[in-house]
């Protein structure tokens, strides 16, 4: 080798080095993208307003003391699904893709979440559901399974709304008025063997379409079979009418829902009925608070004018529950020591105690167990005056 050639050979090994150097710095202050695919838009935006703000106020948390991984900030990445599956597909695999996102938290609908934790699992990449309740997307079948929740779970809030309907209605003769789509099947499977296991028999089954717009036919054949109480699954626009399709009847009847009526504008379109309505909720802000619940209704006011107090925190489970999803997922990323998809699912494993909102999480998550709620920590509520409040504060 000339004295050339080795000088030269020298030259471009460190000039190679100080380009490394020089990059090793703007890869550890290169912010952790988290994606959000949700509905921004339609009747349901309310709901997906609330996960972005749960979420954001966390972030601001973590960011605000020093981010994860040795520095790195959080961001949050949303895309719109407009309630639809393959929007939803879409949305997901552009932020896996192109915004390269550690973690996706998916939205409001069964449907939307059904479709896209496949492709979760078949690229390795976390999910994190903090509304839709699906029982089956986190007990997906898949090894490794890559869906994480903390929101309510269908099989867990169906023995809850029968409990509820027998406590509080003494309910021996329920109707079943559900969406015709997966989330509405997740619930019927959930509702009958809650019921089976009580030895209750359902006056019927009948279902509607999401852009139904009269539901008299099926509610006057429950009504005819001797239904004494209504168990209710539908999102805000189809559960508004089988509200006003009651009204229009003159039937009396108690309604006992699964969260749906909570996803937006219930009140203004089901009408003066709307407060008749019981419904399942993971958190209310109303009440005493604990120092955490304290915290985030600071920092909601603070950070979004038109928060003025706990009523303006709607719907607070959207809030609650991807403000702990989002710390928890902080957790597994902070456990896991990387971005990598699969060090962050077994992150999640290893996360001990978290003091959150809904709870105080002891080992929330396993290989077996990915949801972190469960049935005791379950709220019911109601409409009084548009806030969201639990049964018996009003």
């Amino acid at each position: 080798m000339t004295r050339s050639s080795f000088s030269f050979g020298r030259r471009t090994l460190l000039a190679a080095g100080l380009a490394l150097a020089a990059a090793t710095p703007v890869l550890a202050n290169e912010p952790i993208k988290i994606g959000l695919v949700t509905a921004l838009s339609g009747q349901s935006a309310l709901a997906g307003e609330a996960i972005t703000r749960g979420m954001q106020i966390a972030i601001d948390e973590i960011n605000a003391k020093g981010g994860l991984l040795g520095g790195r900030k959080l961001e949050l990445v949303r895309r719109d699904d407009e309630a639809n599956p393959a929007k939803g597909v879409v949305a997901a695999r552009e932020l896996i893709y192109r915004e390269k996102v550690a973690v996706v938290f998916g939205g409001l609908d069964t449907p939307v979440s059904m479709a896209i934790v496949p492709l979760m699992n078949q690229e390795k990449v976390p999910f994190m559901g903090p509304w839709a309740a699906g029982t089956g997307i986190t007990q997906n079948g898949a090894n490794p399974n890559f869906a994480f929740r903390v929101s309510a779970v269908d099989e867990i809030v169906d023995v809850g709304m029968l409990a509820y309907a027998q406590k509080t209605f003494k309910t021996q003769k329920p109707g079943l008025i559900l969406v015709n789509n997966p989330w509405g099947e997740s619930n019927e499977k959930g509702l009958k063997a809650a019921m089976a296991a009580k030895n209750v028999t359902p006056a019927g089954v009948e279902k509607f379409e999401a852009n139904d717009v009269d539901m008299v036919p099926q509610l006057t054949r429950l009504k005819a079979a001797g239904a004494d109480t209504l168990f209710m699954v539908g999102n805000v626009g189809p559960s508004a009418q089988v509200v006003k399709s009651l009204e229009r009847m003159g039937w009396k009847v108690p309604v006992v829902s699964h969260w749906g009526p909570a996803g937006g504008r219930f009140t203004e379109l089901a009408g003066a009925m709307a407060k008749d309505v019981h419904f399942v909720q993971t958190y209310s802000f109303f009440g005493k608070q604990s120092p955490v619940g304290e915290r985030v209704i600071k920092a909601m006011m603070a950070k979004y004018p038109n928060v003025k107090g706990p009523g303006d925190i709607t719907p607070a489970v959207g809030v609650a529950n991807a403000y702990d999803g989002m710390h928890l997922t902080a957790l597994a990323i902070q456990a896991a020591g990387s971005t990598k998809g699969d060090d962050i699912r077994q992150g999640f494993y290893k996360i001990d105690k978290y003091e959150g909102l809904i709870k105080t999480y002891v080992k929330p998550f396993t290989p077996t167990v990915h949801d972190a709620v469960q049935a005791n920590d379950y709220v019911w509520a109601q409409f009084v005056d548009n806030r969201i409040v639990p049964v018996g504060l009003n």
